[in-house]
């Protein structure tokens, strides 16, 4: 080879390479999440606009007593109940109830327990220690018993329910909010607004709340489900909203009773029951799987 032809190929560009087609990855998302989604927007749905639906009052007889569920009227597309009430009716307001309380007690709940544990993870030392006291007396506490002498001491309603299960999930957020902030207010980003001379109610807001939320706000819906079912334990054992109020835990009293003539007293509400709670569970689980930093880091 010449010196002009080795001159041609060292000024020559160089060869183009095609960089590799990785194709995308995507994530399989189960059709369960997505009938979970679409169950919860229905009930929500129905709770909110229950007063405007066709439907007849939840107090008001419109049949015989224990009908099964047919066709021809939409009061009657559930049955009736041991007094001649529309099951549809009072599932639907019934809704409104168990949805309610287990959505507002989370609620609270949340905000008081998680409160709890941020400060607790923060500040370590004595107030931790005080903290972890609290938190697990609390959860040695058997929840029922709680909730039962609650009821007993105050008037079974509306307010006691809220009272009860908002102080029985307290622990639960304390404990995750404490492991969220031990585990955050170590990070390099937390110790350099420190050293920068940042205030400790600035570092708990700016820095490490926005971290610690998505985990216990991807917790509420399971938190939801464990309540609907509790309110719906001590509507069942009569220590629940009293009648003729409906809940689903009431609805499923009522018709125990009657399960050998009717059992569609019983296995509708509880077929209510059963969907809303393993879609909260399944919405859930999405959402933490999504949400929640620690599971992907």
């Amino acid at each position: 080879m010449t010196q002009a032809e080795k001159a041609r190929d060292l000024t020559a560009d160089p060869p183009v390479t095609k960089k590799p087609d990785v194709p995308r990855v995507r994530k399989a998302r189960s059709i369960l999440v997505y009938l979970s989604y679409f169950w919860l927007i229905t009930v929500i749905v129905l709770a909110v606009f229950a007063d405007l639906l066709p439907l007849a009052s939840y107090s008001v007889p419109v049949g015989r007593p224990r009908q099964p569920p047919q066709f021809g009227s939409m009061d009657l597309l559930l049955g009736t109940d041991r007094l001649g009430r529309s099951i549809l009716s009072r599932s639907v307001h019934g809704a409104q109830v168990s949805l309610m309380i287990g959505a507002v007690a989370s609620l609270i709940g949340s905000a008081i327990g998680s409160c709890i544990g941020l400060l607790g993870g923060y500040f370590r030392k004595r107030l931790d220690s005080v903290v972890r006291l609290l938190s697990d007396t609390m959860l040695a506490f058997p929840p029922l018993i709680l909730l039962m002498a609650l009821t007993a001491v105050l008037t079974p309603g509306l307010r006691t329910l809220l009272l009860g299960l908002s102080v029985l999930i307290i622990p639960s957020f304390i404990r995750l909010a404490r492991a969220n902030t031990l585990a955050w207010s170590v990070r390099e980003f937390v110790v350099a607004a420190r050293n920068m001379g940042a205030g400790h109610g600035r570092i708990m807001i700016k820095e490490i709340m926005p971290n610690v939320l998505p985990p216990l706000l991807a917790y509420l819906p399971i938190v939801m489900a464990a309540l609907i079912v509790a309110e719906g334990s001590l509507s069942f054992l009569g220590l629940g909203i009293p009648p003729p109020t409906p809940s689903w835990g009431g609805m499923i009293s009522d018709g125990k009773d009657s399960i050998a003539m009717a059992p569609h007293m019983v296995f509708v509400p509880a077929a209510i029951i059963f969907c809303t709670v393993f879609s909260l569970n399944q919405v859930g689980d999405h959402l933490r799987s999504r949400f929640d930093r620690t599971m992907r880091d």
